[in-house]
C-alpha cells in the first residue's frame, strides 16, 4: 500500500473526529495525529494569562504537529489529521508529503454556516470540551461550572468571519473529495469509503 496521509479538512463542527473513526474502523490502522489535543497538552503544561500568551502557546504546538508528523513519516505510518486546514498550513504539509513520498488526500467537509455555528456552540458548552478553547486566561485544574460565562465564547459575526476569511473552504492538498455534512443523517459514509478504497487501490499500483 502507498504511504497516506488523509486530511480531514473543513470548518468547525462538521464531524471530522467522527469520521476520522469511522475511516479508521474500515480502512486500517493510521497514526492519528490530532493538533486539538497537542495544543491542550501545551496549555496544560504552561497555562497562559492572555490570548498573547495562548498565541505563543499555539506556536509551539504548530511547531510539535509538524515534528510528530514528520518523525511518523520516517518510520512510513499511515497518517490521518483532523483541522480547519487552511493555507497556512498547507506547503509545511506539502514539504512533507513531497519528501517522504507520501500519497496525500483530503476531504474536505463543508455545510451551512447557521448550522456550523449551532453545532459549535454546543460543542463548546459541553463539559467535556477542554476549557483553554473557551476562556482568555487558563491554568491546567480550572473548572468553570457555567460555561456561558467563560470569556472567549465565539460570537456568531466571529465566527461567520472566520469562516469566510480563513480558507477552510477551500484548503486542498492531493485528491480531494468534498463532503455536504449540513444533514448528517444524509451523508453516505459507505459511498465515500468505497472511493477512498478505490483510490487507495489504484494508487498501489
Amino acid at each position: 500500500m502507498h504511504k497516506l496521509l488523509i486530511l480531514l479538512a473543513g470548518l468547525p463542527g462538521t464531524g471530522k473526529t467522527y469520521l476520522s473513526n469511522i475511516i479508521q474502523e474500515n480502512l486500517g490502522s493510521f497514526y492519528m495525529l490530532s493538533q486539538d489535543e497537542i495544543k491542550e497538552h501545551y496549555c496544560d503544561i504552561y497555562g497562559y494569562r492572555n490570548l498573547e500568551e495562548k498565541r505563543g502557546i499555539e506556536s509551539i504546538a504548530w511547531a510539535k504537529y509538524y515534528e510528530i508528523m514528520e518523525q511518523q513519516m520516517q518510520i512510513s505510518s499511515n497518517i490521518i489529521s483532523d483541522y480547519p486546514f487552511s493555507q497556512k498550513q498547507k506547503t509545511p504539509i506539502q514539504q512533507l508529503v513531497e519528501e517522504y513520498d507520501y500519497k496525500a488526500i483530503t476531504i474536505r467537509l463543508i455545510a451551512d454556516l447557521d448550522v456550523l455555528f449551532e453545532r459549535q456552540k454546543k460543542r463548546d458548552l459541553d463539559p467535556s470540551r477542554h476549557l483553554s478553547h473557551i476562556v482568555t486566561c487558563y491554568h491546567k485544574g480550572d473548572e468553570l461550572a457555567d460555561r456561558t460565562n467563560a470569556d472567549n465564547l465565539l460570537t456568531y459575526e466571529e465566527f461567520i468571519k472566520r469562516c469566510t476569511t480563513r480558507g477552510y473552504d477551500t484548503f486542498e492538498l492531493g485528491k480531494l473529495y468534498e463532503v455536504d455534512v449540513t444533514d448528517l443523517s444524509k451523508v453516505n459514509y459507505t459511498k465515500l469509503l468505497e472511493e477512498l478504497k478505490q483510490f487507495v487501490k489504484n494508487a498501489g499500483k
